[in-house]
């Protein structure tokens, strides 16, 4: 299985990330075409390398200059952008999934709302040249898995839009706090990860470093001096050791929940206000029963959804319920694979929902719906039809062959 390991032992950012696939043996013409397809204004960007010396070590340092850093962007613009794009769905789905999480984590920071902050981390062109760049690079290197060494983080002040602010960056440490990424001290001060490098990290990788055959070393070079090799350094080949609950990673989406504690209204009420959630793009909703100040009985209304709907999810949360304060946090959701196959019954034809962890089957579920027209139908109990339903899907979960073949 084709893998690669950042070895990170000066910290990574956006363009030294890129150094090393480009090191690695990713074309620059690639980078370039990859740029290309997110028709970005016209003259606001140009890429170029060069081979460079850190301390008696060559690496390719690459660099990209823009022409528009004075340009607002919000997540929202950047999303819309990466999905124009005429580049690979994976592709896509990983450069987004990166911005959100780091727009989540300068949300939180800030006390605001994904979709009403509106810095330049995010915006400036060069994080979306570096972010949606290393996803191309990675997918065009055919790199199924990647791992990440510990970060090193130092101390020290760097200049943002807000001022001067300590370092590490709060977004560079809420972004690896929230994976529980490993750190280690830095061998100076200075900012040597910072929070597109980070966001990358914490999005893609997974913390440890694994038993390879190695094809191939890329070394990434950084715009700074140090008293050490400000290098990092990747890995690829393929992995050795047999372990497929690490070696695949599923799927993950960067989402947010909102939740209210609510000991006011009237039960009845729940349930139109559910479904203006799921109207509004609500991806779940829930009900906790939980006890509350002075005794009362009261509820926990929790919904999860995208950053993108926060904003209008709030609000009809604060206009529906009694609530008068709504809390947001950002999760991370691991999503496993699903397919739709129609099954034949004696009762008449069922689609069964496949699902796939690390590429196996492991599971096949007849839709209810489908269950309970056939049972009103056909005037059969519905029990009846449903395990008609599951003893037909039972083969696509034994069978060795794809379901979908």
């Amino acid at each position: 299985m084709p893998v690669a390991y950042l070895d990170t032992p000066s910290g990574v950012s956006g363009d030294i990330f890129l150094g090393c696939l480009v090191d690695a043996g990713w074309p620059l013409d690639s980078l370039h075409k990859t740029v290309d397809s997110l028709n970005l204004p016209s003259g606001s960007w140009s890429i170029k390398t060069q081979s460079a010396m850190q301390r008696g070590i060559r690496a390719t340092r690459v660099e990209v200059d823009v022409s528009d850093e004075t340009t607002e962007r919000h997540l929202a613009d950047v999303l819309k952008i990466i999905d124009a794009a005429t580049l690979p769905a994976e592709v896509k789905r990983r450069a987004g999934a990166v911005f959100t999480r780091l727009a989540a984590a300068e949300a939180h920071i800030h006390g605001t709302t994904t979709d009403a902050v509106h810095f330049h981390e995010v915006g400036a062109l060069d994080a979306i040249i570096d972010i949606v760049g290393v996803c191309a690079g990675l997918h065009e290197l055919t790199v199924n898995t990647l791992y990440a060494s510990p970060l090193p983080l130092g101390p020290g002040w760097a200049n943002s839009m807000h001022g001067r602010i300590p370092l590490p960056a709060p977004a560079t440490l809420e972004l690896l706090a929230a994976v529980n990424a490993p750190t280690v001290p830095a061998p100076g001060p200075g900012e040597l990860v910072t929070p597109t490098g980070a966001a990358l990290l914490a999005e893609l990788a997974l913390f440890r470093q694994p038993e390879i055959r190695l094809r191939n070393i890329g070394y990434g070079a950084g715009q700074k001096q140090f008293d050490w090799p400000n290098v990092a350094r990747i890995w690829l080949g393929d992995e050795l050791a047999e372990a497929p609950n690490l070696n695949t990673r599923e799927p993950t989406e960067s989402l947010l929940v909102l939740e209210t504690n609510i000991d006011d209204m009237n039960p009845e009420l729940y349930e139109p206000v559910q479904r203006r959630l799921f109207d509004a793009g609500a991806l779940d909703v829930w009900i906790t029963a939980i006890g509350m100040k002075k005794a009362r009985p009261g509820t926990l209304l929790g919904v999860l959804a995208a950053p993108a709907d926060e904003s209008n999810l709030a609000s009809l949360l604060l206009r529906e319920t009694t609530t008068l304060g709504v809390r947001v946090y950002p999760v991370r959701r691991h999503v496993a694979e699903r397919t739709m196959k129609t099954v034949a019954t004696s009762f008449g034809p069922v689609r069964v929902k496949v699902k796939r962890v690390e590429g196996k089957v492991v599971g096949a579920k007849p839709e209810f719906e489908d269950c309970q027209a056939l049972a009103e139908a056909t005037g059969t109990p519905l029990p009846a039809v449903y395990a008609a339903a599951l003893a037909a899907a039972s083969p696509l979960v034994d069978s060795p062959t794809d379901p979908d073949g």
